[in-house]
């Protein structure tokens, strides 16, 4: 079901079935109306053979759009960034975004069988290398030991990408320079994780579906500490391990204390490019040891290993993002401001609506009392006749 308002659509569904709030032409507007699904419909979106292995999640209306040949009926990026309807152009062929998604497969697959098994996570725990090595060796090699281990992630999904594409599925469009654009259900985003400079710019490149999903039905939902709610809930739809519940509550403080930097000090670099570039150096460092001290229990799966980690790092980080926390002031997001300030809309709207139906009341009740005051001097004067 499907309530459109002006040129904005409004959703009430499945959870993660609609994306809510898109700006649509007419005739979007006109394809976005529809019934909820049919019972074939709902199975065939939730057991597609292109996705019920290792995803990645789509939305139901990109799913329908796809299944009923719409999806080449597609949008144009303009130069304002947003996207403008065209008329219906000559199916693409995915075969060159197959093609190089399957290179990426293969190179991280070879990457995974050579390089991981040389530099296994678990020896972050070897009471020998603990004992022996220096700071510096222990922080280089917790780097690289959890860079080894991101290929397999990055296999999986690239491959169930090029599976989907290879189907005729995640045309996104054409771009300005009317190249077509295979990375609708594209579930990351290699460069921009390996080379991100702050921990949001990670979570936004990774598992990039699952985490607009938490977005949708979590974060956009609660009024009371989203970031902490929406880890929690990723942390249960992970599953049982102790080691998924101690990388996101980790993941929690990381976040927080990541974002009070940021907030405090980004804005003392960004002229001139030089000392903007020395600012992307250190926090791409930063960003990537704290990725990688966060993750380790993701990996380890049991609690005992995950705190012979911690413990073995002092903590360092946990009191670190804490100390950041308590000593540095934490700005309200724009997010949290808009919500207050559309509470304040509501309490000052009601209040004149009380005000308006009082007066309303009020001057209904004068009229009432001269009217009686007019009937009783109408009775009285023809009475005296």
């Amino acid at each position: 079901m499907e309530i459109l308002i002006g040129k904005k659509s409004t959703c009430f569904c499945f959870s993660g079935m609609f994306r809510k709030d898109e700006e649509l032409t007419s005739s979007q507007r006109d394809l976005a109306v529809r019934r909820m699904p049919s019972l074939l419909e709902y199975l065939s979106y939730n057991c597609n053979f292109m996705g019920i292995l290792a995803g990645p999640l789509c939305s139901y209306k990109d799913y329908i759009t796809f299944i009923e040949g719409r999806s080449y009926h597609m949008t144009q990026s303009g130069e304002n960034g947003k996207e403008e309807t065209q008329y219906e152009r000559t199916e693409p062929s995915p075969n060159t975004a197959v093609i190089q998604k399957l290179l990426i497969c293969g190179l991280s697959l070879l990457f995974h069988l050579t390089i991981c098994t040389t530099l296994p996570v678990e020896y972050n725990i070897d009471e020998h290398f603990q004992a022996t090595a220096s700071w510096p060796t222990k922080i280089i090699y917790l780097y690289i030991s959890l860079l080894a281990a991101r290929p397999k992630y990055y296999f999986a999904w690239t491959l169930a990408d090029a599976i989907n594409n290879a189907a005729g599925f995640g045309f996104r469009g054409y771009d300005k320079n009317g190249a077509a654009r295979w990375d609708l259900i594209s579930n990351l985003r290699i460069q921009q994780i390996e080379m991100s400079t702050s921990f949001k710019m990670f979570l936004d490149n990774w598992n990039i579906q699952t985490a607009l999903w938490l977005k949708r039905v979590c974060y956009e939902r609660t009024s009371f500490s989203p970031t902490i709610q929406t880890f929690i809930l990723s942390a249960i739809w992970h599953g049982v391990y102790p080691g998924y519940y101690l990388t996101f509550l980790t993941g929690v403080l990381m976040t927080l204390a990541a974002r009070a930097m940021r907030n405090n000090f980004r804005h003392y670099f960004i002229e001139p490019s030089q000392l903007k570039f020395f600012y992307d150096v250190i926090t791409w460092t930063v960003t990537q040891v704290a990725i990688s001290y966060t993750v380790v229990p993701f990996v380890l799966l049991s609690i005992k290993p995950s705190f012979m980690f911690y413990s073995s790092w002092y903590y360092c980080l946990h009191i670190l993002g804490i100390l950041v926390l308590l000593l540095l002031p934490v700005k309200k997001t724009q997010r949290r401001k808009n919500t207050h300030e559309n509470i304040q809309l509501s309490q000052s709207k009601k209040f004149d609506e009380g005000e308006n139906s009082l007066g309303q009341n009020s001057f209904s009740t004068t009229n009432n009392v001269c009217n009686q005051n007019q009937e009783i001097a109408s009775r009285h004067s023809s009475l005296k006749q």
